[in-house]
């Protein structure tokens, strides 16, 4: 099979993006209530408040931060897998008359139409309600260049439909080591150009947001004297906080990444505060140990209120596609309780139970696409990892259960795959797994997956 380019790739996949595969692998739209219980989380009939949200100063431009921020990666799509655009409205709307005010974009997010949707529904509001944060995802070597980096720069103005952006990333910087951040960011003037931007009033707060190898973020804390960051985005939940290099060799465990701010006093922005959806996708019986402390509460706002908990942290990004996310998150930060230090050490046995399941640490950011060869590697991953945190997943022909599951697991894998996408395609070119923030080796876990699969289909397993 002939490697493809992104956009035939999107065309022949048909959804135009697969950032819905999973949700969507799961239920339809008329079927989100299932889909969301199927996450193993559960939303009450309480009231959403709309004047209790917990805000965070920046101790450099004194913005009042909504804790809980609007991460603009997971848009709703219609059902040919455009952009919703009224959906998009209807959500924007309803965060900002709730207390949301933070909203991440980036050109690299939904096909390159994240910033413009985005501006199109924040634009509908005054300009001093809301900040918007953008980035500069200059990935592609072609982007490199001074004018190119500034072209992608200029156009996220344009987009966004403003003429100030409130904070400005560095985006994924440590991806590649320091080779790769000086060719993006040293070598092309670029860096020194956004602090120009910044002096001249272009961009209120200037920062980067950290993947991979921790040289990279030393360097840059290192320099904070001279380049004065004024946030920085990390990755951090319950799991990565003592067990981030655990899963990620290159990276450092959140502990250290957030005390290293806190020393020089930079706010902290939080992405996958879920993990990419895991830790509100969790097997059955940790979910029932979270419900046995707080009944009413959701998995998913455990792993927010820990990152609410840390008082270094400006704002925490939730992607929320449905109304449903929406309001329960409101709901956790208004306000945001912190958490005793038993429920701190509940939450890190709990982190240690997940750890023990054989899951991918994949979370779906879709940096991996388009597989030159057309495999659909989150959705795999996505597929394989519920059925383990389900137990659905077979785990030898001498389980009484096997027929059954066997039978459920193949049917349901071939319905979420079409057979050109599944993982026996997977050639170990490798071209996917530069690009993971996780530092997943991707084709070995294709592989894998494909053996477990194949003798599935053999009755070997």
């Amino acid at each position: 099979m002939e490697p493809i380019n992104r956009r035939e790739f999107l065309k022949k996949l048909g959804l135009g993006s697969v950032a819905m595969a999973g949700t969507a692998m799961l239920a339809s739209c008329g079927e989100e209530q299932k889909a969301q219980r199927a996450l193993g989380t559960t939303y009450s009939e309480r009231e959403v408040p709309t004047d209790k949200m917990t805000y965070r100063t920046n101790p450099t431009t004194g913005d009042k931060v909504s804790l809980l921020g609007y991460g603009m990666m997971r848009l709703p799509q219609d059902k040919d897998g455009n952009i919703d655009q009224d959906q998009v409205n209807k959500l924007v709307d309803y965060a900002l008359a709730h207390g949301v005010n933070y909203f991440d974009t980036s050109p690299a997010y939904c096909r390159g139409v994240c910033e413009s949707a985005t501006g199109i529904a924040l634009s509908r509001h005054p300009r001093d309600s809301y900040y918007v944060a953008a980035k500069l995802s200059n990935f592609n070597p072609k982007q490199y260049s001074h004018e190119e980096s500034v072209k992608m720069y200029r156009k996220s103005f344009e987009y966004l439909r403003v003429d100030v952006i409130d904070y400005y990333l560095l985006h994924s910087v440590g991806g590649g080591g320091m080779k790769n951040f000086s060719e993006r960011y040293l070598n092309n003037g670029m860096l020194d150009f956004l602090v120009e931007e910044r002096a001249k009033g272009h961009i209120r707060n200037l920062g980067f947001s950290y993947h991979g190898d921790v040289e990279v973020f030393d360097w840059c804390l290192a320099n904070h004297d001279k380049y004065h960051w004024d946030f920085v985005q990390i990755q951090m939940n319950y799991v990565d906080w003592r067990h981030g290099y655990e899963q990620n060799k290159r990276n450092q465990d959140a502990l250290y990444l957030y005390t290293e701010l806190e020393k020089r006093g930079i706010p902290a922005v939080i992405m996958e505060p879920l993990l990419g959806g895991r830790l509100s996708n969790l097997p059955t019986h940790v979910i029932e140990r979270l419900k046995e402390r707080r009944p009413q509460d959701s998995a998913a706002s455990w792993a927010f209120r820990f990152c609410g908990h840390w008082p270094g942290v400006l704002t925490a990004l939730s992607g929320m596609t449905y109304m449903e996310h929406l309001q329960d998150n409101i709901r956790t930060f208004s306000p945001c309780e912190p958490l005793s230090q038993e429920e701190l050490d509940f939450l890190e046995e709990t982190a240690q139970l997940i750890l023990h399941y054989p899951t991918v640490p994949c979370n779906e950011c879709q940096y991996c696409m388009p597989c030159p060869y057309g495999i659909d590697i989150p959705t795999i991953f996505h597929y394989y990892n519920k059925c383990v945190n389900e137990g659905s997943v077979p785990r030898s022909n001498e389980d009484p259960e096997y027929f059954r599951l066997r039978r459920n697991y193949l049917i349901g894998y071939d319905r979420a795959l079409p057979k050109v996408r599944q993982a026996d395609h997977c050639v170990g070119c490798n071209a996917c797994s530069p690009h993971c923030p996780q530092n997943i080796r991707i084709p070995r876990e294709l592989q894998r997956i494909d053996r477990f699969v194949e003798n599935l289909r053999q009755f070997k397993f």
